[in-house]
């Protein structure tokens, strides 16, 4: 049997940066998400919560680096961050992004 879907655990928050506002214009958004969310779960997550089509969903791993450990004197890794990139249908917007533009 397969999980339920939880979409608040899916999509953690919207990432507003200068790009990411930038690829607003063209009908793409940026979220972070959960790093064990598959495309589908974020696809599924999108459409439920913001009543939009998702057309199509590019994800990015992320692996930062921590500060240098005092012991051994390397870096030690945070936790892998996932963004994930959704192209949306023309036309529909996502209001949490429109209300940052006015």
């Amino acid at each position: 049997m397969s999980t339920p879907l939880i979409h608040q655990n899916t999509i953690i928050s919207p990432v507003v940066t200068e790009k990411s506002y930038a690829l607003s214009a063209l009908d793409k958004y940026v979220f972070k998400v959960a790093p064990s969310a598959s495309k589908y779960q974020i696809k599924k997550a999108v459409e439920d919560l913001f009543k939009v089509n998702v057309l199509s969903i590019n994800t990015v791993k992320h692996n930062a680096r921590g500060e240098k450990s005092r012991k051994t004197g390397r870096h030690i890794t945070k936790p892998t961050d996932k963004k994930a990139i959704v192209k949306i249908k023309s036309g529909q917007k996502i209001d949490l992004f429109s209300a940052l533009k006015s």
